[in-house]
């Protein structure tokens, strides 16, 4: 869109003295001429932008000038530069860099190491540990399919490693407990879903437009359907003695119950599923299933089984 091209040149000129109409027009895909007529509607506006000759010329604003920063206190305008630095992590977009310019360029020369300084007070890193490129490529995907409101396909693997052909309509990219999840309509199951980027193989963008309508309103909060299911249990887990530092990990303090003889007890409710199994048995040697006893019954059969594959190994 022009305003937000108008914008962005703003901003750009805010936080350099002087920028080339060339590289303004490489930035934004458009001629030259274009540019100078962005120029002169920002001029129109109130804004003075001057043009310099020479070798070092280009276009720059009028000495002084600056927008007024007035409704945000550098408290608040740090806490949103922490919070899209963290998100840029994880959900490249020209946006977001932009608006992170933008508050720069609204900083006082004489608060800029006060700025610097709160914005660096918290560092958020949302990426996984390793490679994360084939997620990189689903959110720009997904991302893309939103902003032109076409349908997509993929393959869907669910808890149970069930795979599931499905065409959906992208509403909405929600980051949630440290995985991506889209929330859209799926045509195989005719309602809203919510799909964990994680499980998705082979997205593709389809040319089939959709219109996008009012979602359902949610009344709890993301994934909280999941906890609150039918197929929920109660679980005693039991860490060992000096493992609290493994059991704070994963609960609050408020849920670890120190025994006498120093184990930790946790009762949490889950519902039951492969997630649950898998997430007991990633917690290793150093925890036990008290309660229920099916649950047990079921780790100990799936522990017997790494034993066996890996004993059978050693006799090769």
């Amino acid at each position: 869109m022009k305003l937000d091209r108008l914008l962005s040149i703003v901003t750009m000129l805010l936080n350099r003295n002087i920028i080339q109409a060339k590289e303004l027009a490489d930035r934004f895909e458009v001629s030259v001429r274009t540019i100078y007529r962005d120029i002169e509607a920002i001029n129109q506006a109130g804004i003075p932008i001057v043009t310099f000759q020479g070798m070092n010329g280009g276009i720059g604003l009028a000495k002084g000038y600056r927008l007024d920063r007035n409704v945000l206190t550098n408290d608040e305008l740090a806490a949103i530069i922490t919070a899209l630095r963290g998100m840029s992590n994880s959900y490249i977009s020209q946006s977001n860099e932009q608006l992170v310019e933008k508050i720069n360029s609204i900083i006082s020369p004489a608060r800029a190491a006060e700025f610097h300084l709160k914005s660096n007070h918290l560092i958020i890193d949302l990426t996984p540990w390793g490679s994360s490129g084939s997620l990189e490529f689903k959110l720009q995907l997904i991302k893309q399919a939103i902003e032109q409101q076409t349908r997509m396909r993929f393959n869907y693997s669910n808890a149970n490693g069930e795979l599931t052909f499905r065409i959906v309509e992208p509403y909405t990219l929600i980051l949630k407990g440290r995985h991506w999840y889209l929330e859209a309509f799926c045509l195989k199951r005719g309602e809203f879903r919510l799909f964990k980027l994680l499980r998705i193989k082979d997205p593709i963008l389809l040319e089939q437009v959709f219109t996008r309508d009012s979602m359902p309103i949610r009344e709890n909060s993301v994934g909280e359907e999941w906890v609150s299911s039918q197929n929920s249990i109660e679980i005693t887990l039991c860490f060992q003695k000096n493992r609290q530092h493994l059991a704070e990990e994963w609960f609050s303090i408020e849920e670890i119950l120190i025994q006498e003889d120093r184990s930790i007890l946790v009762r949490p409710i889950f519902p039951e599923n492969e997630w649950l199994y898998g997430f007991i048995l990633s917690l290793g040697p150093d925890v036990e299933v008290l309660e229920p006893l099916h649950l047990r019954q079921i780790i100990e059969s799936r522990a017997r089984k790494i034993a066996n594959i890996y004993g059978s190994l050693e006799q090769t």
